[in-house]
């Protein structure tokens, strides 16, 4: 069942990184949206259809993912998502990779690497978790949404669309880390709220990220992100372990190859 886990993981991020790349190509086409008007924002992406099936297929394959978290590890569940960015570089250039500028080009070969290692990495390793101090998980979430809203109002550097996309990534990994603490049941089950709330202005938040550049780098660095920080969680929180030797060390190159994927993206012009 462990693999199995690491498996839907995959179907997972095939599904929601081919929706990422339409629900870009719906959004780019409305008026801009903005978090300060969020009843119009929704009226108008729940009207407009290409966009609202785009997002019901990231619904599925988010409902996939979290099957996932129920049967590995926070950590390599992310890990495995990762592997998504190949999808979304194949269908935002619609087919034509060798196109995309280099450092996306780069970017999407890293992540895959990692990939690659992290499979190498779980050779003969059980993983294992347990829930984490409650006082510990409020303040990890109350993190998250807090630097999401600090990139989007006050930090004026960097590409719109990566910032925005950054802050996207940020609301969806509070989110990820909650549907984990869901799963623990008993009161861990007042995680739905945050579990919500934080998923809701990370889906808006990236529409307004795929409205400042391309999907590649809006959701890009969105999905690096969701996955990087949910990784640090699962050693922090979730009192996850690294394999001892030779595998700890590719499985610490495979998480290095999120932040250096996401770091070409958000330097692509």
């Amino acid at each position: 069942m462990y693999w199995v886990g690491l498996g839907l993981a995959l179907v997972s991020a095939v599904a929601v990184n081919w929706a990422y790349a339409k629900e870009h190509d719906a959004a780019a086409r409305l008026p801009r949206l903005s978090l300060r008007e969020p009843v119009e924002t929704v009226r108008t992406l729940l009207g407009t259809p290409a966009w609202l099936f785009a997002f019901g297929v990231e619904s599925v394959g988010w409902l996939i993912y979290v099957v996932a978290l129920h049967l590995s590890a926070l950590a390599l569940v992310q890990a495995v998502s990762a592997s998504g960015i190949a999808v979304l570089a194949f269908v935002s250039s619609r087919g034509r990779v060798h196109l995309l500028p280099w450092r996306q080009r780069a970017s999407v070969g890293i992540a895959f690497a990692g990939l690659v290692l992290l499979g190498f990495s779980l050779t003969g390793v059980h993983q294992s978790d347990r829930p984490p101090n409650a006082i510990g998980s409020i303040m990890w979430l109350a993190s998250c949404a807090g630097a999401a809203v600090l990139l989007i109002t006050v930090v004026p550097i960097g590409l719109p669309a990566a910032r925005w996309g950054f802050a996207a990534g940020l609301f969806f990994a509070g989110g990820d880390i909650s549907a984990k603490l869901v799963g623990y049941r008993g009161m861990w089950l007042a995680a739905l709220v945050p579990l919500f709330i934080l998923y809701g202005l990370g889906t808006t938040t990236l529409q307004g990220a795929f409205q400042r550049g391309g999907a590649l780098t809006a959701a890009g660095i969105a999905e690096l992100t969701t996955n990087a920080v949910p990784i640090a969680a699962g050693f922090v929180l979730f009192d996850e372990e690294l394999p001892a030797g030779g595998q700890g060390v590719l499985q610490v190159a495979a998480f290095a190859s999120l932040v250096i994927s996401a770091t070409l993206l958000a330097r692509n012009r």
